[in-house]
């Protein structure tokens, strides 16, 4: 009896003491192998955009098997509380989509190293936590042919840039758009400006109107709702006068006429790619997002053909590696 006893006392301080590791496995330390995935997004998954492209991933995770969560408009300044009551809660995968919630999931991965991270950034950030895969968002690369349509659609020879924040990644694209016009050999001239609120509709149009008065006749813009506004400001041209090129999805039916392009993206492969190769044991890595690889883009059929081709000639350019572009995220002035 006494031996059957001390058996079951044994039994029941290994599983006391399984129970309180965390364990290093992919798993996360659930025991069962499952992928137990949680996601948080910056705004509102109904908006037809950044974080409606992150819950449709979500979604494809879940249909391959995963255990899916997720917050949505969440506010950088509550960011690590979410992650921390992911963690708290078994997720063994926590994803933040959208590069400002980079530095808060690098540190709360730290504090964690059993869980999987998987972070945004525009670019290879230093010091890279051994439990986090990146997503390089690469949007330079994929704004280079917008550049190219614009030099061979524009012909006032004055193309407009709208982005919504300053910031480094929206200076990249411009820089983007800035060396595609130069390497086309054209006379064109770029402006810049932003709205402060890629949302703020009001605001890209009064900006819009201000640079087709200005003579700009393509407008290249890096917004998320806001860009309703631009399409409004243009939509009061005539047809073929003014264009506007979009971001992540197609918005095309905001003004037919005046649609040239959009650079579309898509994070169900990277996602898919990423969480296989954290279940096969891989614990961090850099995934660039590219042209075959969640990037590509769509020319409005409205668009000469010739200006298409040149625009295709440009993405086969930068698939092949013909083409470089150059990552320069410094201050536009």
């Amino acid at each position: 009896m006494r031996g059957l006893i001390r058996l079951m006392a044994g039994l029941v301080a290994v599983l006391l003491v399984a129970a309180g590791c965390g364990g290093g496995d992919s798993d996360g330390g659930s025991g069962d192998g499952k992928v137990r995935i949680a996601a948080i997004f910056s705004g509102p998954t109904t908006d037809a955009d950044y974080n409606a492209l992150g819950l449709e991933a979500l979604k494809a995770a879940e249909k391959d098997g995963a255990e899916v969560s997720y917050s949505e408009s969440v506010a950088v300044p509550d960011i690590e509380r979410v992650l921390q009551e992911y963690v708290a809660d078994g997720f063994n995968v926590v994803w933040t989509h959208g590069s400002q919630f980079y530095e808060a999931t690098a540190k709360i991965a730290k504090q964690n190293p059993e869980v999987r991270f998987i972070g945004e950034f525009d670019g290879e950030p230093e010091g890279q936590p051994e439990n986090v895969w990146v997503i390089d968002r690469n949007f330079h690369t994929v704004f280079y042919p917008l550049g190219v349509l614009a030099a061979n659609l524009t012909k006032s020879g004055e193309v407009g840039y709208l982005g919504g924040l300053s910031l480094p990644f929206s200076y990249s694209e411009v820089h983007a758009v800035e060396q595609a016009i130069a390497d086309s050999g054209k006379d064109v001239e770029l402006t810049p400006v932003w709205s402060g609120d890629f949302n703020d509709t009001v605001k890209a149009q009064q900006l819009t109107s201000q640079l087709i008065s200005g003579g700009a006749d393509v407008i290249v813009t890096s917004l998320n709702l806001g860009v309703v506004g631009a399409f409004k400001a243009v939509n009061d041209t005539d047809p073929g006068s003014a264009w506007v090129t979009v971001k992540y999805t197609d918005k095309s039916q905001n003004g037919p006429e005046h649609y040239a392009a959009t650079v579309l993206y898509d994070f169900v492969g990277p996602l898919a790619e990423i969480l296989a190769d954290i279940d096969g044991g891989t614990t961090t890595g850099h995934y660039v997002i590219g042209f075959g690889q969640g990037a590509s883009v769509d020319v409005g059929g409205n668009v000469p053909a010739e200006v298409k081709a040149e625009v295709e000639k440009a993405v086969a350019g930068i698939t092949d590696g013909s083409i470089e572009v150059e990552l320069d995220q410094a201050e536009v002035k």
